[in-house]
């Protein structure tokens, strides 16, 4: 393929990128022998700049971008090119007007790409007001980033399994992008497993009563949960439903060790999660006896903590019928909220 222009520069904020940017980006890859895509942002964007840079970088790494903050106007977005565009620019291309003073300023040529946004008919302030309406033309990264989390927890048998499950297949059952809602499993059992095939190595008669997690196997099973939950919400709706996280990771090792876990902590403060559903332990499971004694310890420790560390979270209580109520009203609560007003 021809390449008519040696640098090209594709500038724009990119907040958020959706399917209309990468087509920009894509023709400018295809005429030009390099390609530099600069991300531009100001304290006040919805999305933070290193961010937008990081989605462009793995989504298109064929192409150099980079990210700086820029003013509004011509002025600005010329400072932010001579900022951080480090070579001469032959072309700039953009969808939108403005491209050309651009390249008047920079000596280059302008190239105007899909100007009526009949190939991808899209804007940045369309997806910021209506994500899950354009969530097809958002790419894997960002989906990731703008799908709205919710967590059930509880103690051991506390219906969060059925209650994670059973929320997720409402969504489900709504059709269109909402079909593809997923629930990410408790990686526990999972993880257990994996243990006990390596007792079995040593001890061929090793059962499952003699896999004893240690405190160095929480951060492990808590950072797996992380991944599980991150390769779920890039293929998934706007909604992703986790039964369990790794903060309910850092009060089970307290539960079962007796001391906190930092490095398991860290984990869990890395989450991107919105809203925690917290299962209540009355009315469902064992009988009254020390089992129900240590699941109200559980439950007590974990609204404790979800209080305390100012996460979200809704208790819900009952038979089965009204804890789906009360958790399909408290995530329709947190889908009618503005996306990226507040992230």
């Amino acid at each position: 393929m021809s390449t008519p222009h040696g640098h090209g520069l594709v500038p724009g904020r990119f907040c958020p990128p959706h399917a209309g940017h990468h087509h920009l980006v894509r023709t400018a890859l295809g005429r030009c022998a390099r390609v530099t895509v600069l991300v531009t942002g100001a304290a006040a964007d919805p999305l933070p700049l290193a961010e937008r840079v990081a989605w462009l970088r793995e989504i298109h790494p064929e192409a150099l971008v980079v990210g700086a903050a820029a003013e509004d106007g011509p002025d600005g977005l010329q400072a932010a090119v001579e900022t951080a565009v480090r070579e001469p620019v032959d072309a700039v291309f953009t969808s939108a007007p403005h491209g050309a003073g651009l390249a008047r300023r920079l000596g280059a040529a302008s190239v105007l790409v899909d100007p009526e946004r009949r190939t991808h008919p899209v804007t940045s302030a369309a997806v910021r007001a209506d994500p899950a309406g354009h969530w097809e033309l958002l790419a894997a990264p960002v989906r990731a980033a703008l799908t709205r989390r919710v967590v059930v927890l509880g103690a051991e048998s506390s219906g969060a399994t059925t209650l994670a499950h059973a929320l997720a297949d409402h969504y489900r059952r709504r059709g269109g992008v909402w079909a593809r809602t997923r629930c990410v499993p408790d990686q526990g059992s999972a993880y257990a497993a994996r243990r006990l095939a390596e007792l079995r190595a040593d001890r061929p008669g090793a059962g499952p009563a003699d896999v004893l997690l240690r405190s160095a196997d929480f951060p492990v099973l808590a950072q797996d949960q992380a991944e599980r939950e991150e390769e779920a919400a890039r293929a998934g709706s706007p909604l992703l439903v986790c039964d369990t996280d790794a903060f309910a990771a850092t009060i089970r090792h307290e539960r079962l060790l007796g001391t906190a876990s930092p490095d398991t902590g860290a984990v869990a403060a890395r989450g991107r999660h919105h809203l925690w559903l917290l299962t209540d332990h009355r009315g469902v499971g064992p009988g009254d006896g020390g089992d129900d004694v240590l699941r109200a310890w559980t439950t007590a420790r974990l609204l404790t903590q979800l209080t305390h560390s100012g996460r979200r979270t809704v208790v819900v209580t009952g038979p089965h019928e009204e804890r789906l109520a009360t958790a399909v009203a408290a995530v329709d609560a947190l889908l009618a909220e503005p996306l990226l007003e507040r992230r």
